[in-house]
């Protein structure tokens, strides 16, 4: 009897409730719900609405926050331009295609008399490790041929390194380039351009960041030095541009204005007697690349090609994309971009998508072939790889390209790209190039000063390459919030009102009939029951006293 009271007690505090807050809520609709002057099919017909009005505000919502959670980023203009004189002006790594002097080695007789002899001739010796060494830098449509022709070629026997035998027949800084002004300012050229290991051999760079700024050169071999540039950025970064210390000297060195007078202007020389048909086939002249600074370069996929007697002029347009603070506390995942303190590269101190695509190529072949290819970073324990493994080298580079359409069909069981993880960075930079290109009559030109063309006659030939900024101001591209907290409040609440004229008091409101009220009835009733046992001890002990 006394559970069945209690159960009672129970289910009419519990109506008492739900009639009190239909009646007292702020929510649309729910007063419906009560009231004995309204038959029961019209309580229905509201329940069934306001259900369906709840489901889909809260479909919308679940929409919205999908939204919000999966592309919370936008990319869009800024507001403002950028002049050119707040960004450092591009590196520019330059490569000749003669890799060596006819003095230092005649690729094409050395081949044919190593090729052409018996098996049993061929003799080793420090000549085949330099003809060996040149051999991988060799036009890579060509280098098949070069294979076809002759018995597998041997390993290198010094103790040499590659890299260290091309270095030592490079063509030197001085027969490259001749000339060099940069802002109007003749200059020595060896005070701005520095010697950079590529894929395409030794080449000069102009404007790009020291070995000591860019690489770990505490996780690379101390017998390669891939960058030979020492003059530091201590007033530059990638993500925060240049500091308030910084003056027109700081180094990376930036342009004022646009135009040729304020660019870089070089004079490139070669020799045509240089020149190897077999090797680098009927291509002379010059590959450059112009690359942020903070980037190493790599001249096999994507050059600019200068051929000989030629005036090449690059109006550079750059493309820069920031962040905004707003997207610090964002996963990169989310925000699709890495800051450069939140990527750790094993060999890089910059992080850029290249570098990352470099050291994840550099990984990926290390695992294919056992070693890796001359120019790609390594520390003192990874193998050099082999002349006679050029193909899978290549074959390895091909299959890294091929690695992200062959895992979506299912043909790759691991994706290396994955693996590497290697999104944009947050502040990048590339540039749009537009190129002129006409001829260079150089010869006609120095006779008129009265100068010596006798070394036309020798094989010197000249080019001239000029890269300066197009306009004086830029746009700057942004990633931004897309949706943010404030963002996915206010369109929450927006659907709480559209669909069921809630706003932040019916939330609080509910909580309260949820919560404190449920409390406050029950304290009430706890205390009438009190106050109704003592009142009937009273009377008891009134009754056995009258006893």
């Amino acid at each position: 009897m006394q559970i069945r009271r209690k159960h009672g007690t129970f289910r009419a505090g519990l109506k008492s409730l739900v009639v009190e807050y239909c009646a007292e809520s702020s929510v649309h609709g729910v007063h419906y719900f009560r009231g004995s002057e309204r038959t029961w099919y019209e309580k229905l017909v509201w329940i069934l609405v306001f259900a369906l009005s709840v489901g889909s505000c809260f479909w919308l919502i679940h929409e919205v926050y999908h939204k919000w959670s999966d592309t919370p980023v936008i990319v869009s203009f800024a507001e403002k331009s950028t002049p050119v004189w707040q960004i450092p002006f591009p590196a520019i790594t330059i490569c000749p295609e003669v890799k060596t002097s006819y003095g230092e080695m005649n690729f094409t007789r050395q081949y044919l008399n190593y090729v052409g002899k018996r098996a049993g001739e061929q003799r080793h010796d420090n000549g085949t490790d330099s003809l060996l060494a040149i051999m991988q830098l060799c036009e890579r449509s060509i280098y098949d041929r070069l294979l076809n022709q002759s018995q597998p070629f041997p390993d290198k026997i010094s103790g040499e390194s590659y890299g260290s035998i091309i270095r030592r027949m490079k063509i030197p800084l001085k027969d490259i380039v001749l000339y060099c002004s940069f802002q109007n300012n003749w200059i020595p050229c060896e005070k701005l351009f520095s010697y950079t290991m590529t894929d395409e051999g030794v080449c000069v760079t102009f404007n790009a960041l020291s070995a000591s700024d860019m690489l770990r050169k505490e996780n690379l071999t101390p017998l390669e030095p891939y960058l030979s540039e020492n003059k530091l950025s201590e007033h530059w970064s990638q993500d925060g541009g240049y500091t308030a210390q910084s003056d027109l000297d700081s180094y990376p060195y930036r342009a004022l204005r646009p135009g040729q007078l304020a660019g870089l202007k070089v004079f490139l020389r070669s020799d045509r007697r240089n020149h190897d048909f077999l090797c680098r086939g009927a291509l002379r002249g010059f590959k450059a690349l112009l690359h942020p600074n903070n980037e190493y370069p790599q001249l096999t996929s994507q050059f600019v090609r200068i051929p000989m007697n030629q005036d090449v002029n690059i109006a550079v347009k750059p493309q820069i994309i920031t962040t905004t603070p707003g997207l610090h506390h964002y996963s990169p995942e989310r925000r699709q971009c890495f800051f450069n303190h939140e990527r750790y590269l094993q060999f890089f101190r910059e992080y850029t998508q290249d570098n990352c695509e470099l050291e994840c190529l550099t990984n990926f072949t290390l695992s294919h072939c056992g070693c890796v290819r001359f120019s790609m970073p390594r520390n003192g324990t990874t193998p050099e790889c082999e002349t006679n493994q050029m193909e899978c080298m290549m074959g390895a580079e091909q299959r890294y390209l091929e690695m992200d359409f062959r895992s979506r069909r299912g043909d790759e069981p691991i994706n290396y790209h994955d693996d590497c993880n290697c999104l944009p960075g947050c502040a990048s930079v590339q540039y749009d190039l537009e190129i002129t290109q006409t001829d260079f009559d150089w010869k006609g030109w120095l006779q008129n000063l009265n100068r010596s063309t006798r070394s036309a006659d020798e094989g010197i030939e000249l080019a001239l390459f000029e890269v300066y900024y197009k306009e004086a101001q830029f746009m700057t591209s942004k990633r931004s919030e897309l949706y943010g907290l404030t963002d996915f409040l206010a369109n929450c609440g927006g659907l709480l009102g559209l669909c069921m004229g809630v706003s932040l008091l019916s939330l609080v409101e509910l909580v309260y009939f949820c919560v404190v009220r449920p409390v406050t009835l029950w304290r009430q009733r706890r205390e009438q029951v009190n106050e109704e046992e003592q009142s009937q001890g009273i009377s008891m002990v009134a009754r056995d006293n009258d006893d």
